[in-house]
């Protein structure tokens, strides 16, 4: 009787000087939730993050800072990673909108010197054979010398165990390449990164290779896009008088869905408000090396929207909520008009749906601050607030 009165008593002094559990306002139903988050946060003592009716809301931005934003699950977890440009850093959580308070570790440094010391680009974390790997880009200094670089841990959880360098993976041509990604169809494993026809700056293209194994490309390059539409091709440099304008496909992520393949890819130059999202298709069991196996459409799926201060949207990747039940997109924009490729650039999440005919519908991009519901079945209680 004594812990009950004191549980009691902590719970009236708490409500009575504000709750230290916080949970949206739902009628008739969350009271036990409610109690749950308060008895728990009473044992761990510390203030919970606690949801009514098993949901709860958070708003976008999810960190201060985050381009080119990547997550995968595994684990019961969430892992997220981000360009820092001199590192590979890890975080994990099993609520996604709670980065910023997820673990954080950082699981290899660029050398001093090098051609992989420089611009540490576009990480991806994936699993495959067994093996985590994270694929990223980068150079010595030079962005002429950018390349596609891996390393590998054979732990269970990647936050666990050695990471290993595995070294540059490339075609034979060993042109200019960003923005690796790699993907699983009918046994196989490709790689798609964005890249350089020749060896001058000017124009990136969406190329498509298979992997022999993890570190080794086992193709040629098939070319599967360029910048043809106008949506595409706005990237002026003003300062940059030897090449004043680059047209730009990058970013490219895989989204699966009833037997087809959507490759989404950021199309026109990062630094413009002009960043945006298009799409190509293919179906599960084609020979995915062959161009003509890929239908491009003409028009973007996601783009800028000044009305609600959100600028650049690109640079994507996809997960599904913690049920299943729910498709989401991660993506990284600006908040105001002529912010650019650098730091400003915020990683965002939003659900998506998809169109009668079979194509997604990513909607528009939502206004950082507003309210939005936390992927289903994101379990609240016992997650620490900090």
């Amino acid at each position: 009787m004594g812990l009950l009165v004191e549980i009691y008593e902590r719970f009236r002094r708490r409500r009575a000087g504000g709750l230290a559990c916080s949970a949206p306002r739902v009628r008739n139903h969350g009271f036990g939730a409610r109690i749950l988050c308060l008895l728990a946060g009473i044992a761990l003592s510390g203030p919970l993050l606690c949801a009514q009716g098993g949901q709860a809301t958070f708003h976008n931005p999810l960190l201060p800072t985050g381009p080119d934003p990547w997550v995968t699950s595994a684990n019961g977890f969430y892992y997220y990673m981000n360009t820092t440009g001199h590192d590979l850093t890890i975080r994990r959580t099993r609520d996604i909108t709670d980065l910023a308070h997820a673990d954080v570790k950082t699981v290899w440094t660029a050398p001093a010197t090098g051609p992989h010391s420089k611009d540490i680009w576009a990480p991806e974390l994936h699993q495959l054979d067994g093996k985590w790997y994270i694929y990223f880009a980068a150079d010595d200094g030079a962005n002429e010398n950018h390349r596609i670089y891996v390393i590998e841990n054979d732990s269970a959880d990647p936050m666990d165990g050695a990471w290993t360098f595995r070294g540059k993976v490339g075609d034979a041509t060993d042109r200019w390449a960003i923005d690796p990604t790699v993907f699983q169809d009918h046994g196989r494993t490709y790689m798609l990164w964005s890249g350089w026809e020749g060896a001058t700056d000017g124009e990136q293209h969406i190329y498509i290779a298979r992997l022999k194994n993890p570190w080794t490309v086992g193709s040629r390059r098939t070319l599967l896009s360029s910048p043809e539409y106008p949506w595409e091709q706005v990237g002026d440099l003003l300062k940059r008088p030897a090449m004043p304008h680059v047209n730009v496909n990058e970013g490219p992520e895989i989204l699966k869905h009833s037997g087809r393949i959507f490759l989404v890819y950021s199309a026109s130059a990062c630094w413009t408000d002009y960043y945006e999202l298009g799409i190509l298709e293919a179906r599960s069991g084609k020979n995915l090396l062959k161009a003509k196996s890929w239908t491009k459409f003409d028009h973007p799926f996601f783009k800028q929207d000044p009305e609600r201060s959100v600028f650049g949207p690109g640079h994507n990747g996809f997960f599904k909520s913690p049920d299943g039940t729910e498709d989401w997109m991660i993506y990284h924009a600006n908040s105001a008009s002529g912010q650019g490729c650098g730091s400003h650039r915020s990683p965002r999440i939003q659900k998506f749906t998809w169109n009668p005919d079979g194509t997604p519908n990513f909607g528009d991009p939502v206004a950082a601050g507003a309210e939005l519901m936390k992927p289903s079945g994101t379990s609240l209680v016992g997650v620490r607030q900090h």
